[in-house]
């Protein structure tokens, strides 16, 4: 941890940055010390993101100062940065899927002698890192398009390593990882804290801020409400207050009516995917939200992915409203009436250079066309009315999609589901990437949804979540259906050693 007495490592002061009738960030102070983890907490839209990539180079500061060691600096680019020693590991990893680990790692500052890559140095190097981060067994002539979403997020951290930085900023870290990959972070951001470096951590995990962290600065609407409170005793109702003026960080809606008496919407039948899960047997009521509780890895996304079509299975079917639907086959899923909103929204669900409203109205184009003509007036009125009813900020169905924070990019998704009228609503990670504030709207809209008949199944890394959410809890452990209960009946500790130790307390 750094000394109180030490001065800072970093200061960024007075950090203004506009973008066209945005003002991203408006006067932000941030101190960060060597040898501590400063976390830095906001809701989705506070300017986290933007401060992140003003102090990694990639946006110039309108106005404010930033100071590396006492020393003065204006980065010109990243890889300035870089060399001022500042790494950055986005949550949204800028990995080259086609490259081997070690060249993803060295990108940029290949091992060579003479104008010749030194392959061999580079891949002894590589294997070196790998074993520095627990992960010995991750070969560095392996591609990484190839790894799993955790074992990139090492090489990422491998990449920041290998340029000796004094500063790395980690955006979400452990967005993607299993319990037992997120203790092998800490374990490692411990141990570079112990050598000097210094970590500005964003997550929003409160738990994990009190465990790794030494102090927060809170971020909200673009200014810095807060700064170097101690991460450890600082209450959690006091930090969310500073983030969003509420004082629970899971604010959930009253639980809805029981669906006992309701139709039928979804059956799955013995379902399996080979080397994924296997013999998955449940059914969702109109009106009811059943989460599924599990290690990532366990196949709760998958299992997802194959009720939508997107997997075909290797046994086993799905029934929607008693009728089996055409497996593997997600426009026979959407036609039945289902929709996905994926755990990976930005690759998988977005348009991210449309317009809010091309994304709204991206699966009902039918409704809008006319005489070979998209009736625009009709989609922007549609989407506006979307946007209206889920408060998606702003509130511009022009805006490019990309430009919008997390929590409202997963509420133009659900909006697109709304405006097309669903029967199964299916929900990976929803709040993924999510803060706080936002998640009590998302989580008020499933429970109006649900309200309005529509069954939704959920999955969720967040134990708390699922509790609070679902009315039905199903537990998979190691792709197998091993409990199923009313989320009334279960508690954290207990779904916690089903999905650890696959017993029930």
């Amino acid at each position: 941890m750094g000394q109180a007495t030490s001065p800072p490592l970093l200061r960024m002061r007075g950090i203004v940055k506009q973008f066209p009738g945005v003002r991203a960030l408006d006067g932000v102070d941030l101190e960060v010390r060597a040898g501590e983890v400063h976390c830095l907490l906001g809701q989705n839209g506070a300017g986290k993101s933007t401060l992140i990539k003003v102090l990694a180079g990639a946006h110039r500061p309108d106005q404010g100062e930033i100071e590396l060691d006492g020393e003065p600096q204006r980065f010109a680019d990243p890889t300035a940065a870089m060399r001022a020693g500042i790494a950055t590991i986005y949550q949204e990893l800028d990995l080259v899927a086609g490259l081997s680990v070690a060249d993803n790692i060295f990108l940029g500052h290949e091992r060579a002698r003479w104008g010749f890559t030194r392959r061999g140095e580079g891949e002894k190097a590589a294997r070196e890192l790998m074993g520095r981060l627990g992960h010995p067994e991750i070969p560095p002539r392996r591609e990484v398009g190839r790894l799993p979403a955790a074992g990139q997020q090492v090489v990422s951290m491998a990449r920041a390593l290998s340029h000796d930085a004094r500063l790395i900023v980690m955006d979400e870290p452990s967005a993607a990882l299993a319990h037992d990959e997120v203790e092998n972070l800490f374990r490692i951001i411990r141990e570079l804290t112990a050598a000097g470096v210094a970590v500005v951590y964003i997550s929003h995990r409160l738990a994990e801020i009190r465990e790794i962290g030494d102090r927060v600065t809170v971020l909200k609407d673009g200014r810095s409400v807060a700064g170097n409170l101690p991460a450890r005793t600082t209450p959690t109702s006091q930090v969310v207050a500073l983030m969003t003026g509420r004082d629970v960080e899971y604010a959930f809606p009253d639980p809805g009516e029981p669906a006992d008496d309701r139709a039928e919407v979804l059956r799955v039948e013995n379902l399996s995917l080979k080397g994924a899960f296997e013999n998955v047997s449940f059914s969702i009521r109109g009106g009811e939200i059943v989460g599924l509780a599990g290690l990532v890895g366990a196949g709760r996304s998958e299992i997802l992915e194959t009720i939508y079509g997107a997997r075909r299975p290797t046994s086993g079917r799905v029934l929607m409203e008693g009728r089996p639907v055409r497996p593997g086959d997600t426009g026979a899923a959407v036609r039945r009436g289902m929709g996905l909103a994926p755990e990976e929204r930005k690759s998988q669900a977005l348009l991210l250079n449309e317009t809010v409203a091309a994304n709204i109205s991206l699966a009902g184009l039918g409704r809008y066309a006319k005489a070979g003509w998209l009736d625009r007036r009709r989609e922007q009125a549609d989407a506006h009315a979307q946007i209206e009813a889920l408060d998606i900020r702003p509130a511009d169905p022009r805006r490019q999609v990309k430009t919008l924070s997390g929590g409202n990019q997963q509420k133009v998704i659900l909006a697109r589901w709304l405006l097309n009228g669903r029967k199964l609503l299916i929900l990976d990670e929803p709040t993924r990437g999510v803060d706080v504030g936002a998640r009590a709207e998302l989580y008020g809209v499933v429970r109006r949804l649900a309200n309005q008949g529509i069954a939704v199944l959920l999955v969720s890394s967040e134990v708390p979540e699922v509790l609070g959410l679902a009315d039905r809890v199903l537990v998979i452990r190691e792709g197998h259906l091993i409990h199923e209960a009313p989320a009334s009946e279960l508690d954290e500790s207990r779904v916690l050693n089903m999905i650890m130790e696959g017993s029930a307390l």
